[in-house]
């Protein structure tokens, strides 16, 4: 029920409040955000465009116009493509890794009748450290040599694994420390999402004849959580585009370029080789992929939510 409904008297002096205050009011009360959307946001993609058209070399007092050699260059940049392929593998196996675990782990403790919120809590303690701690803790826990994993694996009589040091399983143990990092909050955003579905869609299932907890879960759990799968599916998807702390750590892009990804490559383009054009450059093809996958999953996924 409105105000005006229970309480006549308010809707003159609403009015009189509305004629005395001008339009102008309103842009003033943006004017802040807007100001801040475009100085922090819309300005720096400006420049990063412009340099990428540029041949600016990092401290040089000039530079010159180039156009889209910069972008001709990528083509045929063998470290460009290398990274943007390591970069394709990190995502196809955090972001499933990722929102599966953090699916599994808000079903386990949303069911449960005690310490649901304190498992949840433990749960999202690696969303609250640093990554470069995190990191180091990992690169300790599995390294070759003095690791407690692998020391484990050779008490059991197993070889021990290098994950850092093998090119063939490098990228692979950087993707599991960011789905252990990332499953947490994922599991928050899933256990929202779980606490939004009625209890009496679960009782009509039942009265259907849905007895089995896979049943429900498929049947009702899981259309209703579509919006939040939607969501969580692209957040994943961008936070793993854009690893840089646990590869700067950990193996610096090594062993042999098997572990470097795209944002690391543009950061030693830019900053230790000096060639900001190229960078921006980069940095122009990954937004655009970034924007191209949002865009994608969200055309294919919104199909199949129920909101």
């Amino acid at each position: 029920m409105s105000v005006e409904s229970l309480s006549p008297v308010l809707r003159p002096a609403r009015r009189r409040l509305g004629a005395e205050l001008p339009g102008w009011i309103a842009y003033a009360l943006a004017a802040p955000s807007v100001v801040l959307l475009f100085v922090l946001m819309l300005l720096p993609i400006a420049v990063m465009l412009a340099m990428s058209l540029t041949d600016y070399r990092f401290g040089d007092l000039s530079f010159a116009m180039v156009g889209g050699e910069n972008y001709r260059d990528l083509l045929h940049n063998r470290t460009f493509w290398r990274a943007l392929s390591n970069t394709f593998a990190y995502v196809a196996i955090v972001v499933p890794g990722s929102v599966l675990l953090g699916l599994l782990l808000a079903v386990m403790t949303n069911g449960l009748r005690r310490g649901g919120r304190v498992y949840q809590m433990i749960f999202f303690l690696p969303v609250t450290a640093t990554v470069v701690a995190m990191a180091t803790v990992w690169k300790y826990l599995l390294h070759g040599t003095i690791g407690p994993f692998n020391l484990l694996l050779q008490a059991l009589g197993l070889p021990a694994i290098d994950f850092f040091s093998d090119a063939h399983l490098a990228l692979s143990g950087l993707a599991i420390i960011n789905v252990w990092s990332l499953a947490g909050f994922n599991m928050v955003l899933f256990a929202a999402g779980l606490m939004a579905i009625p209890g009496d869609l679960y009782e009509a299932a039942a009265v259907d004849g849905l007895d089995h907890p896979l049943d429900r879960f498929f049947s009702v759990t899981l259309p209703l959580l579509g919006p939040t799968t939607l969501f969580v599916i692209v957040t994943s998807t961008i936070t793993a585009f854009k690893v840089f702390d646990t590869v700067a750590v950990i193996t610096r892009g090594g062993p042999r370029g098997h572990s470097d990804v795209l944002l690391y490559t543009t950061y030693l383009e830019g900053f230790s080789y000096f060639r900001m054009g190229s960078a921006a450059a980069m940095t122009v093809v990954f937004l655009g992929i970034i924007l191209i996958c949002a865009l994608i999953q969200t055309w294919a996924l919104d199909k199949k939510v129920h909101y």
